[in-house]
């Protein structure tokens, strides 16, 4: 008589241990509470991502000595005092080239026309805003000024200022900015 598979007649066979992810921690047994917290239900959604693309940058004054940047008050300073100053730039609109969105978005966030001089290179970032994940791209240059009044545009700066380009890159809050414009070398057009 032959015994019918898995009776015991055979040897025992060997379980293999699943190896675990090296970045994940030791398992260990949960309660029923915890393990109701970690159903699917009750898990966060993922932020919605979005791609953003802007551009602008840097506009140097007609005496070839000053850059131009924008202020806007640090909303988590609590005495609402402290201005983060950057570079103008906005949104790419359907039909621009990142050059016509530079020189439109600097004259509306700044009142001063300009032409591009150069291009300074492209920045890209990720941010969460509005519960979503934004991918920013931000296409820069190098403007020279050719006219206007010095004007923050209302709803969206709060200053506008000129500096001596010696002090941009100390003044600029975002290190990115920072970055850019240092490894640029001498601003001249």
């Amino acid at each position: 008589m032959i015994p019918a598979p898995g009776a015991g007649s055979e040897a025992p066979k060997k379980r293999r241990k699943r190896k675990r992810p090296a970045n994940r921690g030791p398992q260990t047994h949960t309660s029923a509470p915890a393990q109701k917290l970690a159903s699917p239900k009750n898990k966060r959604p993922y932020a919605k991502r979005v791609d953003e693309v802007s551009a602008g940058g840097l506009v140097i004054d007609s005496s070839g000595t000053q850059g131009l940047l924008i202020g806007r008050i640090d909303h988590k300073d609590a005495s609402g005092q402290r201005i983060l100053w950057s570079l103008p730039k906005g949104h790419i609109e359907e039909g621009e080239t990142p050059e016509q969105a530079a020189i439109r978005e600097v004259a509306e966030e700044t009142g001063i026309n300009s032409a591009i001089s150069k291009s300074l290179g492209v920045i890209d970032f990720w941010f969460m805003a509005g519960g979503k994940r934004i991918h920013k791209t931000v296409h820069h240059f190098l403007f020279s000024e050719v006219d206007g009044v010095l004007t923050p545009q209302i709803s969206e700066v709060d200053e506008v200022s000129w500096f001596p380009l010696s002090e941009i890159v100390d003044r600029l809050a975002y290190p990115d900015e920072k970055k850019l414009i240092a490894r640029s070398g001498e601003l001249k057009l």
